[in-house]
């Protein structure tokens, strides 16, 4: 057995021996299938399960209705049972999937895990076509296809919906494309395997000698008293010795945008499309047509700001499970140059392996642009993680002009390499005695790729306190579940620096605009209208060129005046909101009725992702929000942590199951990685670690300059002590009230605010 593993991978042209097929299949051609990618282990070479992906999108205003069509081929001579690893947006609502495979549709059936993979297994082992779909974050899945016949495509296509979030102003639509790499602490979990493939492509353990593939392994770990879901095996990742440019047409966009109001702007910063239509539909493709799966698709557009969609309510009603309601908020457009305090800037930059190169580069350009825009009432401390966590100084400093000079040099000064402990640097950030009368804002710039979520969430909800966390994301296929959930729990927000292009001017630009939050401690008083189980639980801030939703559901429908409630700067706020649950409030477009019903399935995903965060940091009442998410996604049709489609085929289409080799679909390497950050061999259980090694001596010398330089800055700076803390006067709502609540108030843009 060989130690080491090397993978190489290559085009040719598809091509299968004629007579090792049924004379009924149909083999696709290169325009379909591109190109046979080949592993070599021990000097021979074995075929890869090949991928297509093409995305279907219907835009209305600001819902989105997603076709994912995934086309599976097995180009070698014997049956496989693929894997592929694939991210999708955490948000997405999953309601239905379908499978055809040798003219025969199958419509996936929504079970509880556990049930679901029995299903798949037992298909499996009969030779039947089978395909699993399972959530293992919010934002990663595998799709498991069985008994991939040669020279036989199977084409599974998703359906989801899901909000077009508002993002400083413009729309965001956010297609992830690639899961990245994954770093798990050592010692956290149970110990990992390296996994290699025998000479006939199967899986191995390399450590133990255990051929097993990587399924049979615990899909779980204990960790005191905790059963913690594992990462799934990392697939092989083409690119890492051969050019970037393999497999460069794996998916393909159809996207059209529909809207009542003119569309005034539309972009992809990310992506070269070709945008065609008028002002009130636009249809947009990939300029090359296909493109290669190594970074997040992302959309940004504008509506006519004169007629843009306001504060509002959309319902829907049925007789089988009455009313759902979705409440879009905005904030009152007062100049964020009025609302800003005294701050306490924590910066937490990320220097691990991963950041090497481009996303260092813009990380440097954010921190710089960020330290130069501090106020001189400012205080600030930069602190830099990988293995460990070291600081510019131990105390919070003053932004004055020598201080910043001196943090422009420490951060020009950071090298990336090692591991990345998130929850180390995290609990750091909150370590030290913020100085008076600020509000402390803690500033994360990360690629995300880690695999320890839930003690950084958990972490943050246990220390989080009045502060707030703003997440900016380096990198073309961020974790973005991970940094939307740290901006969630923190109340702040996350935005994302592309490392392609110019992305020294986006994260500049970003840093410049350092947010305080417009509307905080929101409230929504429903005046006497009977709701159920609202969501989000708590509502989060809002900041300037933002939206929030909240959902709920409604007995009865009837006109009513609801008030969302709030704090402007210290100052009370309210916004009188007039609804009519009996009238259609939906866009006025031809998919107004299909728009309207999928406010139901966002309800129940909203409360799938409430509950699954509850379950996820711990409480006494795991198995009963266990049961909840279980229940929500059986009633709902929605794919969850607990519930998974599957299809399975009647026809038995592999008559020798045992033949049948473990395969994962390779994927590529994410664009602004750096090969370092991905292992030579994969892990069986976690996902790719961080480079070390090397580095050491490396850190070791950083180690020794960052206590020199804490020398120097223990005598940067004092805290505040002297400034008199501002009172912020809170507001209880009643369950009725008038206009005239409001004493000494004036009114702008919709909005009753206290003078």
């Amino acid at each position: 057995m060989t130690f080491l593993t090397t993978f190489a991978a290559r085009f040719t042209t598809v091509f299968v021996i004629s007579t090792a097929l049924p004379a009924q299949a149909t083999l696709p051609t290169p325009d379909e299938m591109s190109g046979v990618v080949l592993a070599q282990h021990g000097g021979r070479e074995f075929q890869l399960p090949l991928l297509k992906s093409d995305y279907k999108i219907e835009i209305d205003g600001d819902i989105a209705h997603v076709e994912l069509t995934q086309t599976f081929l097995n180009s070698s001579s014997h049956p496989v049972n693929a894997t592929y690893l694939f991210p999708m947006n955490q948000k997405a609502a999953i309601h239905a999937m379908r499978v055809d495979l040798d003219g025969e549709t199958l419509i996936a059936r929504i079970k509880e895990k556990d049930k679901a993979e029995a299903a798949y297994e037992k298909a499996k082992a009969e030779g039947k076509g089978a395909a699993l779909l399972t959530q293992h974050r919010p934002n990663m899945f595998t799709q498991d296809v069985a008994n991939l016949m040669p020279g036989r495509p199977v084409k599974i296509t998703i359906e989801y919906v899901q909000n077009v979030p508002k993002v400083d102003g413009a729309y965001e639509l956010v297609v992830p494309m690639v899961v990245g790499p994954r770093y798990e602490r050592p010692g956290r979990t149970s110990p990992a395997k390296l996994v290699s493939y025998t000479k006939d492509g199967e899986m191995e353990s390399l450590a133990s000698g255990d051929t097993s593939v990587a399924e049979a392994a615990p899909r779980t770990d204990s960790v005191s008293g905790w059963s913690i879901d594992k990462l799934p095996a990392y697939p092989p990742v083409i690119g890492q010795n051969a050019p970037k440019t393999i497999d460069p047409d794996r998916v393909a966009l159809d996207l059209t945008l529909n809207s009542p109001i003119p569309i005034s702007h539309l972009e992809s910063d990310t992506h070269a499309v070709t945008v065609v239509g008028d002002g009130s539909q636009k249809s947009v493709r990939f300029t090359s047509g296909r493109e290669i799966d190594n970074r997040d698709f992302v959309l940004r557009y504008e509506l006519n700001s004169e007629k843009e969609i306001a504060s509002g309510l959309t319902s829907h009603f049925d007789a089988e499970r009455g009313g759902y309601l979705s409440l879009l908020i905005e904030p009152p457009k007062i100049p964020p140059e009025a609302m800003i305090g005294k701050r306490e800037l924590v910066f937490v930059l990320d220097t691990s392996g991963s950041m090497r190169d481009q996303p260092m580069n813009a990380s440097k350009a954010f921190m710089t642009t960020a330290i130069r825009s501090l106020r001189p009432d400012d205080h600030f401390r930069i602190i830099s993680f990988s293995s460990s966590a070291s600081h510019f100084s131990n105390n919070s400093t003053k932004a004055t002009d020598w201080n910043k000079r001196l943090a422009i040099s420490h951060v020009s000064s950071l090298r990336a390499g090692g591991g990345t402990e998130l929850n180390h640097a995290l609990n750091a950030a909150f370590d030290t005695r913020q100085p008076s009368n600020t509000t402390r804002i803690v500033v994360f710039l990360t690629d995300g790729y880690i695999g320890d979520e839930k003690n950084v969430i958990q972490t943050i909800s246990d220390r989080i306190g009045n502060a707030r966390i703003y997440s900016f994301g380096v990198g073309n296929s961020v974790n973005r579940f991970l940094l939307d959930a740290m901006a969630r729990e923190g109340r702040g927000y996350a935005r994302y620096v592309p490392v392609d292009g110019n992305y020294r001017e986006i994260a500049a630009d970003f840093a410049a605009k350092l947010k305080t939050p417009l509307l905080t401690d929101i409230s929504v008083d429903w005046n006497g209208l009977v709701v159920s189980e609202p969501t989000p639980a708590k509502i989060p801030d809002l900041f300037e060129g933002g939206t929030v939703r909240v959902l709920a559901r409604y007995r009865q429908g009837r006109k009513h005046r609801i008030y969302v409630n709030g704090i402007v700067n210290g100052h009370k706020a309210s916004l009188p909101l007039d609804v009519d649950l009996d009238a259609d409030e939906s866009f006025a477009t031809a998919r107004a009725a299909q728009s309207e019903k999928t406010v139901p399935l966002i309800w129940a995903r909203e409360q799938i992702f409430d509950k699954n965060r509850a379950y996820t940091i711990g409480g006494s009442s795991n198995e009963s929000l266990k049961r909840q998410i279980t229940q929500l996604g059986l009633t709902y049709s929605l794919q969850s942590r607990f519930t998974s489609f599957v299809a399975v085929s009647e026809k038995t289409v592999n008559n020798v199951p045992a033949s049948a080799q473990s395969r994962s679909v390779p994927l590529p390497q994410a664009s602004g990685v750096p090969k370092s950050a991905y292992p030579s061999l994969n892990l069986s259980g976690s996902s790719a670690p961080e480079p070390e090694g090397m580095f050491g001596l490396m850190l070791v010398v950083l180690a020794l300059a960052a206590r020199f330089r804490r020398s120097i800055a223990k005598a940067l700076g004092r805290p505040l002590s002297t400034l008199k803390r501002s009172h912020r006067r809170s507001m209880t709502a009643g369950s009725t009230r008038t206009d005239t609540a409001l004493p000494r108030s004036v009114r702008r843009d919709g909005w009753w605010l206290e003078t």
